[in-house]
């Protein structure tokens, strides 16, 4: 069973998923527009959401955004249109599936079965994963928005000990010896270069390796002063 929230303004929709979810066993929750979604995603946790993408007040896209900010939620779009460029771009900020109306409601919950047990499957793994930004102990990889980075091993380091002690401000140094070594012999300047190189290979998440003046480095998912250059 999973918590599902329908999204969508219009009622016989929401109500043809519901029934057939309900029926399901699972447990669901409605929001007419995309501004209730946000709120509805601050009081309660959702394993599942699915949501229309032309809606009054906020769309389906921009709400999505704003809920990928708060928790990690996966959620299956609805269109009326069946347009490449919605597609390509609701995939290009994280969505897990497409669906178009008109649509069948057993597919819509066989999909959204796929979806939530995909998830927990994720999260079982010794994945660490923000937004978009997904960092895979195991194989070694660091995906933005699903597309794999080419970053060198001492950056996918750097990242992943960031990430680790996230909100935690770390000096120079520190990072000198946990990820080169106590017998480096280098300076201060080459934990900057590398940072300032996976700053450039994580584009939108660079926000996330904030600069504390006078110390170092820290990874920070809540500043609101996220510096976006090196």
């Amino acid at each position: 069973m999973f918590k599902l929230l329908i999204v969508d303004d219009e009622e016989r929709i929401r109500q043809v998923i519901r029934t057939y979810a309900e029926f399901d066993g699972h447990e669901v929750m409605e929001a007419k527009d995309g501004m209730e979604a946000i709120d509805l995603c601050k009081e309660h946790d959702f394993d599942v959401i699915v949501m229309d993408i032309m809606m009054p007040r906020l769309d389906g896209f921009s709400a999505y955004k704003e809920i990928k900010k708060i928790k990690d939620i996966p959620v299956l779009m609805l269109s009326a249109r069946d347009e490449e460029y919605d597609k390509l771009f609701g995939f290009e900020i994280g969505i897990d599936d497409y669906v178009v109306k008109p649509f069948s409601p057993k597919e819509v919950i066989a999909r959204l079965n796929v979806i939530v047990s995909r998830h927990q499957k994720l999260k079982k793994t010794n994945q660490l994963r923000f937004e978009g930004l997904e960092i895979d102990q195991d194989g070694r990889e660091v995906y933005v928005d699903k597309h794999r980075l080419d970053l060198t091993p001492k950056e996918y380091e750097i990242l992943l000990f960031l990430a680790k002690n996230e909100g935690i401000a770390l000096s120079r140094e520190k990072l000198l010896n946990q990820i080169w070594g106590y017998d480096f012999y280098g300076d201060d300047r080459t934990v900057d270069t590398h940072i300032k190189m996976l700053r450039n290979s994580l584009g939108d998440y660079r926000k996330y390796i904030v600069t504390v003046r006078g110390v170092g480095y820290k990874f920070d998912t809540r500043s609101e002063e996220q510096e976006a250059k090196a």
